[in-house]
């Protein structure tokens, strides 16, 4: 975990995969770079029955967790065994801002603060890329609700408290959020932007990738269940 010094806040980095061989390690690496990252407590939670990317892993310390596929199931798991104050919750394609650990910790010191995240800046020079990054730290500024590629981190008791992730095959994330945000606790979200790779949107296209996105989010504020929306995202 990360304990800062003056700083009375431990924080486990918990990153779900599946199939990340190829760059979990710089995931691990880029955590380690970070302020207070040397000391990290690091969790993998790979949903390959192979466990190809555990096995990849080069980092001793990282705590290696197998699982069923199911993003929502991983986070539970690499939950169930983080022992640190609050949970940050890590895409295998996002860096962190250098402070980032020492943000949250200043955070922390508001008890009234259950959790937050961070802006989004996508890795990619094309404009298109500067239009959805607008729009996207708009609006999880406005709704309090970040997706989970904004490095969503929780108070564990708070976590806790509301029972976790729910185990549904999508929208795990904005389900947390809504959840914490019918509980009035205070969410955060730093100016400080998470970088993320553009190759989901490179590999569909920006403009499908986009609209689909926010067709799903549309869909499910409108009730639709996530299981019917999981066949339109691959």
């Amino acid at each position: 975990m990360v304990v800062l010094k003056n700083l009375e806040c431990r924080i486990s980095v918990i990153i779900p995969v599946f199939c990340e061989r190829a760059v979990i390690n710089e995931t691990v690496e880029a955590v380690r770079r970070l302020k207070g990252g040397g000391t990290a407590e690091i969790i993998v939670v790979d949903g390959q029955a192979e466990g190809e990317t555990l096995a990849a892993i080069r980092d001793a310390s990282v705590h290696k967790v197998p699982s069923k596929k199911g993003r929502g199931g991983q986070l539970n798991r690499g939950a169930a065994v983080a022992t640190g104050d609050v949970l940050l919750f890590l895409h295998a394609d996002t860096v962190l801002p250098h402070a980032a650990f020492e943000r949250i910790a200043d955070a922390m010191r508001d008890e009234a603060c259950a959790g937050g995240a961070f802006d989004l800046r996508i890795a990619s020079p094309r404009s298109g890329f500067r239009a959805i990054e607008t729009v996207a730290n708009l609006r999880s500024r406005l709704t309090r609700i970040p997706y989970g590629d904004q490095a969503i981190f929780i108070r564990g008791s708070c976590f806790r408290s509301i029972g976790g992730f729910k185990e549904i095959p999508i929208m795990e994330d904005v389900d947390l959020m809504r959840r914490i945000k019918r509980k009035n606790w205070r969410i955060v979200i730093f100016r400080e932007p998470v970088i993320t790779s553009a190759r989901r949107w490179e590999k569909e296209g920006l403009v499908f990738g986009t609209l689909r996105n926010w067709s799903l989010m549309t869909l499910y504020l409108c009730g639709v269940s996530p299981e019917r929306l999981a066949r339109f995202y691959r």
